[in-house]
């Protein structure tokens, strides 16, 4: 019998996964848009390494991203990734309880990035991201504190608006 695809595992460990205790219409609305925009990026890179790349899975998955390209760009959602760069220069406590992803993704002195809808950590690598990422990045979206903090008037939505209000 084959073994099963370790990226299988891992994108089940994420369907796994609820918010169904948290009131997502009260968080901040750009927080929430990145929230859900790095699921999908999780479910992209998990699911590219799980099946074929013309994979239904998969080329669904591409159009989303493929659309969230021109939603980005829309009000404050423009502001986030200067937003993590500012909390790394102005408040490197909070940066520090960002989850990992958002600080490697978004911060412009680290070489992660999103390169055709992936998660990419090293551009000069050819491995597969290890499925122990996977999960680490995952836990760390729901973590109670972190989902705290993006209501509308937790921390980190606070110092988005903070943010947003300096460089509009």
């Amino acid at each position: 019998m084959p073994e099963e695809n370790e990226f299988l595992t891992v994108l089940d460990y994420l369907y796994e996964k609820s918010l169904m205790l948290q009131d997502t219409s009260g968080f901040n609305k750009v927080l929430y848009f990145y929230l859900i925009d790095s699921f999908a990026h999780i479910d992209y890179t998990a699911g590219v390494y799980a099946y074929n790349f013309g994979s239904p899975k998969n080329i669904m998955g591409q159009e989303y991203l493929r659309w969230r390209i021109d939603e980005e760009k829309k009000g404050d959602r423009a502001k986030f990734p200067g937003f993590i760069n500012w909390l790394r220069e102005n408040h490197p406590e909070k940066f520090s309880e960002l989850p990992s992803l958002w600080q490697m993704i978004y911060d412009t002195e680290d070489p992660a990035s999103y390169r055709s809808f992936r998660i990419v950590i090293d551009p000069d690598s050819k491995k597969p991201i290890p499925p122990n990422f996977f999960y680490a990045i995952i836990d760390e979206f729901f973590e109670p504190e972190f989902l705290k903090s993006i209501y509308d008037e937790a921390s980190l939505s606070t110092l988005f608006k903070t943010y947003c209000s300096q460089v509009s």
